[in-house]
């Protein structure tokens, strides 16, 4: 049987992993792909709204709970002689922290303040620009983000899937 602490800590880790996975997933595979096919001002208004309202307690927690999370994770495993997992869930921890979160801090959030500058969406060629400039590297950095979650994720899963192992020996 698998201790509490640890069961505990390995259940939140796919948790908080599967929610930022999909989180950034769905900006991936459709957010962004239907703000780009609307008018560059609708678009460009958008993004500033959805970008104002991200920041609440409903997605802080898998933001900034992700990594920490993993990395106790890792602890607690190691601490129950589970190395393997240990392994994976800092692996994921790793992997979430660079490719996911410090690429939202160093890039994303840069471009979403610049875009939040613009104090009314200007008209034609000018929102285009503005919109073709902020949405081509958003999304870049985006699907950085996104693989690196699919990663921690993948991680997470397997280190799981090494806990049960364990568990039925």
């Amino acid at each position: 049987m698998m201790p509490a602490p640890l069961a505990i800590c390995a259940l939140l880790s796919l948790l908080m992993s599967g929610a930022i996975f999909g989180f950034f997933y769905a900006w991936l595979c459709s957010t962004m792909w239907g703000l780009d096919t609307a008018e560059p001002t609708v678009a460009i208004a958008a993004m500033q709204a959805m970008n104002a309202s991200v920041r609440n307690i409903v997605f802080f927690p898998a933001f900034f709970g992700t990594p920490a999370i993993l990395a106790v994770s890792a602890l607690v495993a190691r601490a129950y002689r589970h190395p393997r997992a240990g392994w994976a869930f800092g692996a994921a921890a790793l992997v979430y922290f660079a490719g996911a979160f410090l690429v939202t801090m160093t890039f994303n959030v840069p471009m979403n303040t610049d875009l939040a500058s613009v104090a009314v969406p200007p008209s034609g060629t000018e929102a285009a620009r503005i919109w073709q400039d902020y949405s081509v590297p958003w999304q870049f950095w985006n699907d950085v983000r996104t693989i690196a979650c699919a990663i921690a994720l993948l991680l997470t899963g397997y280190a799981l899937l090494t806990l049960g192992r364990d568990a039925a020996r």
